[in-house]
């Protein structure tokens, strides 16, 4: 989003600047696959440079995505807003994935014999991570996490709960503190493994037209139906369906409501004791749940633990600096960080296809990468993003109601 008032700095403008600080990290996180992977190798255990880049963002929606609910008053102009804000570039970039792909520029992902309607009816939800699909691009999957929040977020509107966020932070980081103490165990992807992948699929992409249908209608009693099934829907994905572990799913869903809570005591809604005291709820139960979680194949506590910390400190920074003028190179940075986030694997997938990943480190290719992206990210927003977005506010005011 761009954010112009030249007689000061931008009320956001430090939301985008750590919008771009996530993308640049989570893009150097993928491309160091192919440029630099003994350099990962050596950081990943100290440093888990993905899940750093992710909770920042996390922080970042929780903070904005409820505020601009609440701004409209409407469910119905946000799921518009935030369909025209996700979906044209998402679109663009499968079928240009598939494209290259079909072209032999690129490997196919295997979808384990899925059907392909199925396959696309997952990921026309945005579900596809907790529907037990999966993801064409690796990076979708927190996209998956972004929309059960906003299920989340619908129903406790449309519930009149909006102003509890705090209290929600919280109670979803000692329950994943909890789960870990009681050596609770959800086998990835649960419910697809009990009921049938498809079967799933079908539900929840029916249950999901069906709640955002009804919280956007008038009345109230289907308003608050629509918002609660959701909700429901929402949340059991992520504590059931997920592929990361339980602790985790509702670390990320704790994290994102911290942020909304940081928003209220910054807005004069809550206090800032409230905020602080959620802030360390949530650190030391998603801490305490990383260490007591352990070491494993494709997770170190000590990597997700100084990630974690560090996401928060910068999104503290951040906060702690939001009324100076932020330089102009990082909120463009910030502008763009959608495009940068979802075509640097596109090209990484082009790049791995045909010149293969590099065996020796290599920062030149590695600087070079960007050079090349950056401008290609620019394009994406000027002519899919910007457009899409302006479709996505003309259609909202003509379905405002009075």
């Amino acid at each position: 989003m761009e954010h112009r008032m030249p007689a000061g700095p931008s009320r956001l403008a430090w939301l985008d600047a750590l919008r771009g600080l996530a993308a640049l990290v989570v893009v150097f996180d993928h491309s160091s696959y192919t440029f630099m992977a003994d350099f990962r190798r050596e950081l990943m255990p100290q440093f888990n440079t993905s899940r750093y880049g992710i909770m920042v963002f996390f922080l970042v929606s929780g903070y904005i995505i409820p505020a601009s609910l609440e701004r409209r008053g409407c469910v119905r102009t946000f799921w518009i807003g935030r369909i025209f804000r996700i979906y044209p570039l998402w679109a663009a970039v499968v079928a240009l994935l598939l494209a290259v792909g079909f072209s032999g520029f690129a490997e196919m992902r295997d979808f384990g014999g899925q059907s392909t309607v199925m396959v696309v009816v997952a990921h026309a939800t945005m579900l596809q991570e907790l529907l037990g699909t999966p993801n064409l691009l690796l990076i979708l999957w927190t996209l998956s996490y972004e929309m059960a929040f906003y299920l989340l977020v619908v129903a406790l509107f449309t519930v009149r709960l909006q102003q509890r966020s705090a209290v929600i932070a919280a109670v979803l980081a000692v329950l994943a503190a909890v789960s870990v103490a009681a050596g609770v165990v959800v086998p990835v992807s649960a419910l697809s493994g009990r009921v049938g992948t498809a079967p799933l699929i079908a539900f929840a992409s029916i249950a999901m037209v069906i709640a955002v249908c009804c919280a956007s209608a008038g009345s109230g009693v289907v308003r608050i139906f629509g918002g609660v099934l959701g909700g429901v829907l929402g949340l059991g994905l992520v504590a059931f369906n997920g592929t990361v572990p339980l602790w985790e799913g509702l670390v990320i869903l704790a994290v994102m409501f911290l942020g909304t809570a940081v928003h209220r005591a910054e807005s004069g809604r809550s206090t800032w004791r409230w905020a602080a005291g959620t802030a360390v709820v949530v650190v030391a139960s998603a801490v305490g749940s990383a260490y007591r979680y352990g070491d494993g194949h494709h997770f170190t506590r000590r990597g997700w633990i100084v990630a974690f910390l560090l996401a928060v400190l910068t999104f503290g920074a951040g906060l702690a600096s939001r009324h100076r003028r932020v330089p102009r190179p990082l909120t463009r940075l910030g502008t763009i960080s959608y495009s940068l986030y979802l075509v640097h694997p596109v090209l990484l997938a082009v790049i791995d296809g045909t010149a293969g990943r590099r065996r020796q480190d290599s920062l030149a290719l590695e600087a070079a990468f960007f050079v090349v992206l950056l401008p290609l990210c620019v394009l994406t927003h000027r002519y899919v993003e910007a457009p899409g977005r302006r479709w996505g506010r003309r259609m909202a005011e003509r379905v405002r109601p009075p």
